[in-house]
């Protein structure tokens, strides 16, 4: 942001860079429109923490209950915290492996995960451009992620309202419920409970999907972590740069080149993969995360969040095709935090259709979400 440094969650940013000569340009609609902006959001140091911890500009809090410490999840904490606490009505933030998503899951809000190459990222922060690195919104709810969304993307708005005239129900969209080993069962049990109160045509995917799905979340998780070593290894020595950090860059830097180029041979079959699957359904649909949010372990503790976190999150395999994701909070019953995420998958540039999607989800579970007290 013109006028402000630029320090990523970055000790050594914070104290060795300059402001910014001019706006990313993603901000472009924004200004244009005279939006209000309130501030910038902290992060996960370098954009490359699921946790969404900052161990030098301290970690945003977890609205849901701060006297427990859940982690925000990341990289882009700040943005869903500003959002969940009200300081925000719209907030953006970067996605890479799920980072706009896992926060968005963890905090309770809406995230929306865009295509790749839709939004500009001229003036971001890289972690992996080439093929992972997309810009979405996060709103509180499905309404203000659409205005989000319309200040990244000149007439969202109007294609937004034409997804909602073309399909104003649930009857006719196909949905392929995913399910995942590992899963908490409350968790899977709210997403169909949702799915199915909003009448949506759900069919499961089978076991070959769940597979290959298993196999693109290894592969992507090998890219991006290499990733983080080619944008970033000129600053592994830098002082101020934390040790949780570094140790991602070193599992980067084994990961590069070898295994980084394995895994990039794979993603033109799992992109044809999606494409099979979206002949037969409209969207994807799964949980965002595995489990609800962990806790913040302390000290030398936060790199074993760092490691469960990557296993958690079901988002980065669709940064391996490259196609638009949308996360949602959804009721939770009889577990430590009241809501869960469910995760809508879409066919490229189906953001609008996406949007609409959750809309409808969002209307069948409002009188359930009322219910419930959402943060303490």
């Amino acid at each position: 942001m013109r006028g402000v440094v630029t320090t990523a969650g970055s000790e050594y940013f914070a104290k060795n860079s300059r402001p910014a000569k001019r706006d990313a340009a993603c901000l472009t609609i924004a200004r244009q429109r005279g939006v209000k902006i309130v501030g910038k959001t902290n992060l996960s140091e370098f954009a490359v923490s699921p946790s969404g911890i900052n161990t030098y500009f301290g970690t945003p809090e977890n609205p849901f209950d701060r006297r427990r410490m859940f982690i925000p999840g990341g990289s882009s904490s700040g943005s869903a915290v500003a959002v969940a606490s009200g300081l925000a009505d719209v907030a953006f933030g970067t996605d890479t492996a799920g980072s706009v998503r896992v926060p968005a899951a963890c905090c309770g809000v809406v995230g929306l995960k865009t295509t790749f190459g839709l939004i500009s990222l001229r003036g971001v922060f890289p972690v992996e451009p080439k093929h992972f690195d997309t810009i979405g919104p996060l709103g509180k709810d499905i309404a203000d992620t659409v205005q989000g969304m319309d200040l990244l993307q000149g007439g969202f708005a109007a294609r937004y309202a034409g997804a909602c005239s073309d399909k104003p129900s649930a009857m006719n969209i196909r949905i392929g419920r995913l399910t995942l080993n590992g899963t908490d069962p409350k968790i899977d049990k709210a997403v169909s409970r949702a799915l199915a109160k909003t009448r949506l045509q759900v069919v499961a995917l089978d076991d070959e999907f769940r597979n290959k799905w298993v196999q693109a979340k290894k592969d992507a998780n090998t890219i991006a972590a290499a990733g983080t070593w080619m944008s970033d290894r000129k600053y592994f020595s830098k002082p101020g740069v934390s040790a949780v950090t570094k140790s991602v860059l070193i599992v980067g830097r084994i990961l590069y080149p070898g295994d980084y180029r394995q895994a990039l041979s794979r993603q033109r079959q799992w992109q044809k993969t999606l494409g099979a699957i979206f002949r037969k359904v409209d969207f994807i649909a799964l949980p965002t995360m595995q489990s609800t949010p962990p806790v913040i372990l302390p000290g030398p503790d936060i790199g074993i969040t760092e490691l469960r976190m990557i296993e958690l999150q079901n988002t980065s395999p669709v940064n391996f095709a490259g196609n638009p994701a949308l996360a949602m909070p959804i009721p939770l019953r009889h577990a430590d935090v009241p809501v869960t995420s469910l995760q809508l998958v879409g066919p490229n540039r189906s953001e609008a259709a996406l949007l609409n999607a959750g809309r409808l989800v969002e209307a069948a579970v409002k009188n359930e979400m009322r219910k419930k007290s959402w943060f303490q």
